[in-house]
């Protein structure tokens, strides 16, 4: 294999300029979205001559489409409506992120503005307090696509050690974690937790619990934060839900979902009620589960490796090779959440939170 090319640069000449000091009431303005993938994030910056205090005190900008998947060079310009406001780990002090709706020239939503359409629904449903956690799982791989700490001609020993493990022989990149919590925990966003995962490279974060729009803000900054850091040490931030073939786990967004309804005493009953709608709908949600309308779960919904099968609907208490898990506590509880277990580690949690809150608390 070719060796890749240098890319990394002088932290110490780096850190030189990032102390300078600036006038203290600009702002470095970050504005990220996500492009014509529906999977990728863009980002560009801005000189704010004021601390912004809002979102709503952020201007609309622009950017070109036709390079990011989403306009023809012809019409290329599409509009930034900022939307949710954190502070940036990066450059610190009084900078900010800003995570961004994308509209065309005619201010209708892009293809990949989903957006729009999820607060409209969370609108609807906001008095039945929808609350979300999202259980983000990823790969660190090497700049060559390798995962990170594998072997460069074979495979570590199979599955077994690695799950919330301890060891340099059994988790690989807990810098990169460690960095990542510590960022989001920093820019506000509601993250709540980390582990190591079945697979070697593999780690999962939590985000929540965050009602309504909150929950796809957040999930999708936490992304784009944790690119960031990986950039920063030299590695590559993979979503893919089946990014090693064969006998090792997959990566999902398992998505923890309660209403008020389930949160007060009794709550089983209408957790019961919510998943008798979601058997009745299972082929929809396969469809809004991934990027790529149920076919990048084609390959890890299989029925193993901790799954349900992409093509059959099931519920249990404490089983993770169902489509719907009921933690224990709840059964014993009779009251609190689910886990929705098929949506895909590049799925989009605007809409997977958008469908749930359709099918459950709308009823469509």
């Amino acid at each position: 294999m070719t060796d890749l090319p240098r890319i990394s640069l002088s932290k110490k000449v780096y850190d030189r300029f990032m102390n300078l000091k600036i006038d203290e009431n600009l702002s470095q303005l970050t504005y990220i979205w996500i492009d014509g993938t529906g999977e990728y994030l863009r980002s560009k910056t801005r000189t704010h001559y004021e601390i912004p205090k809002n979102v709503e005190d952020l201007p609309i900008w622009n950017y070109d489409g036709s390079s990011t998947y989403q306009a023809e060079g012809s019409n290329s310009d599409v509009y930034l409506y900022p939307r949710a406001i954190y502070k940036d780990p990066f450059l610190q002090g009084n900078n900010r992120l800003v995570l961004c709706e994308t509209f065309k020239y005619n201010k209708d939503p892009t293809d990949t503005n989903l957006r729009a359409s999820c607060v409209e629904v969370m609108n609807k449903a906001a008095d039945q307090h929808p609350w979300f956690g999202i259980e983000q799982e990823y790969a660190i791989l090497d700049r060559d696509l390798h995962p990170f700490g594998w072997p460069k001609s074979g495979f570590p020993g199979p599955q077994g050690p690695y799950y919330c493990g301890v060891g340099a022989n059994k988790v690989f990149g807990r810098d990169v974690v460690e960095s990542h919590y510590k960022a989001c925990l920093y820019s506000g966003i509601k993250i709540c937790g980390t582990n190591a995962e079945v697979m070697p490279a593999q780690w999962e974060y939590q985000v929540g619990p965050c009602e309504g729009i909150a929950m796809g803000d957040e999930l999708w900054m936490s992304r784009y934060i944790l690119h960031r850091v990986a950039e920063e040490f030299g590695v590559v931030i993979s979503f893919d839900p089946k990014p090693i073939p064969g006998d090792w786990n997959g990566a999902g967004c398992h998505t923890n979902f309660s209403t008020q309804a389930m949160r007060d005493e009794n709550g089983i009953l209408a957790i019961e009620k919510a998943i008798e709608r979601f058997s009745k709908n299972h082929l929809l949600h396969i469809k809004a589960y991934d990027p790529k309308e149920g076919k990048d779960n084609e390959r890890r919904l299989t029925g193993h490796h901790e799954t349900s099968s992409i093509h059959d609907f099931s519920a249990g208490v404490a089983n993770r090779g169902c489509s719907i898990r009921i933690p224990r506590s709840v059964a014993e509880e009779k009251k609190g959440y689910l886990e929705d277990r098929r949506p895909s580690s590049n799925c989009d949690p605007y809409k997977v939170t958008e469908i749930i809150v359709r099918t459950v608390c709308l009823g469509e």
